[in-house]
């Protein structure tokens, strides 16, 4: 039986389940490695809890946090960023289509080796937190065109039952092809043949990208508010 309470901590329920491998600290607060993402959570949002967190983060650290409330961040800690995001659900998987129409580009499944690429189009395009291993989080796919990687999507939290699509960009030169959707598909239809649903996060004011997520079977489950805090101590 899925339990979809689970995505009303999505980053936590993470980090003690599916991927507690990755897991840094305790049943306080935890986080992905640093060169994973700066993906954090807790239980609940106590002062013990944020002492763990400033613990892993570091000097001068950051962590992103989803919260039931507007950030209201603790002594130390500075908001870097803020914002309102939807979480999405699709429980339909007759809506997948993977086909790319172009014959000029290519899609294939991404690996170690194209991790370069990756990062440089996530930090171009900013569809959130990419680092060098956050690749090992799931399954990725991408579109080339003249083996450049030009548009990418994959999997990020887990947890029983729920996989999240995650990553979903395209550079603005190849923009208005239909690739973000096709790679979407693809994503999704991987995450349904393991036998769960996809879910996702975007800004609630991304209107553009939420038809998007629409057209694929995707509906609004949520709100979190994002927090992004540096720690200053």
């Amino acid at each position: 039986m899925l339990d979809p309470h689970l995505l009303d901590n999505p980053i936590w329920n993470s980090l003690i389940t599916e991927h507690s491998r990755f897991a840094l600290g305790d049943n306080l607060a935890r986080r992905f490695p640093a060169d994973i993402g700066p993906l954090s959570g807790f239980a609940e949002p106590s002062d013990a809890a944020y002492d763990t967190l400033r613990t892993l983060a570091g000097p001068a650290g950051i962590v992103v946090l989803f919260l039931e409330e507007p950030p209201a961040p603790h002594t130390g800690w500075s908001l870097i960023r803020g914002g309102l995001l939807t979480q999405m659900l699709c429980p339909d998987a007759s809506r997948i289509d993977p086909v790319l129409h172009s014959t000029h580009a290519e899609l294939r499944r991404l690996t170690a080796a194209d991790v370069p690429q990756m990062v440089a189009l996530a930090e171009l395009t900013e569809p959130g937190p990419f680092r060098t291993r956050t690749h090992e989080l799931g399954l990725f796919f991408g579109i080339f065109e003249s083996d450049r990687l030009v548009s990418m999507a994959g999997q990020r939290t887990r947890v029983p039952g729920f996989i999240e699509v995650s990553a979903v960009c395209t550079h603005p030169d190849a923009r208005g092809r239909g690739y973000a959707r096709t790679l979407m598909s693809a994503v999704m239809d991987d995450i349904f043949a393991q036998g769960s649903l996809p879910f996702l996060h975007a800004f609630a004011d991304n209107h553009a990208a939420i038809r998007v997520y629409q057209s694929l079977g995707f509906s609004q489950r949520r709100t979190f508010h994002l927090a992004v805090l540096k720690n200053e101590q």
